[in-house]
């Protein structure tokens, strides 16, 4: 069995008060005119508080990484893993998916942890374009690869909900680094196995 090394326990334990939550969201609904006092929703403001709680709250978990004994040289991608944060310019949920290759170095990661470390950085109000260069930044800091390439694909319910409408349509951003932005077979291959047109 290989032997494996663990890189930085991400955790995001930010100090809160649910019970003022609670108290900010029934005084939020009630200044836009919405009537508490019906049993359905006596109890809104409370699992709104826990609601948000939950989006801002990524799960803890160690980055594993394998040593490259193999020499894999070749990309290694997962595509399709489902995405959701909060937009930070009107805390409205956006979703999709994201697809994340990188060429190993001296290091492999377990293929779960891509996607662990994607929920880690999207558990918080977000843009799209900074989480993508995040999720990049951090596999490139940590796993030292010669280069990683990340795309996202996400409706965001700020668009299609509210203001221009535009329901079906969707965002798409990338991040290159490394190898996989420098040399363009590298690149055409890492957009090819995503599914996306470069």
């Amino acid at each position: 069995m290989p032997s494996t090394a663990t890189l930085h326990v991400l955790h995001q334990a930010p100090g809160r008060d649910l019970a003022a939550a609670e108290e900010a969201a029934a005084a939020f609904l009630e200044a836009l005119g919405i009537d508490l006092d019906s049993e359905s929703l006596r109890q809104t403001p409370r699992r709104m508080a826990h609601g948000y709680a939950e989006l801002f709250t990524p799960r803890a978990f160690d980055l594993t990484t394998f040593p490259n004994d193999e020499d894999y040289d070749e990309l290694v991608l997962v595509r399709n893993v489902p995405l959701r944060s909060v937009c930070e310019h009107h805390l409205l949920p956006f979703a999709g998916t994201v697809h994340i290759g990188y060429l190993p170095g001296e290091r492999i990661i377990g293929l779960s942890k891509l996607a662990r470390v994607a929920e880690h950085f999207a558990c918080r109000p977000q843009v799209q374009e900074r989480l993508t260069k995040q999720i990049a930044g951090w596999l490139d800091e940590h796993l030292h690869p010669r280069g990683v390439g990340v795309v996202i694909e996400a409706e965001h319910s700020c668009m299609t909900l509210r203001g221009v409408q535009s329901v079906g349509s969707a965002t798409v951003t990338s991040a290159l680094l490394g190898a996989v932005r420098d040399d363009p077979r590298s690149r055409q291959e890492f957009f090819a196995l995503a599914g996306v047109r470069a």
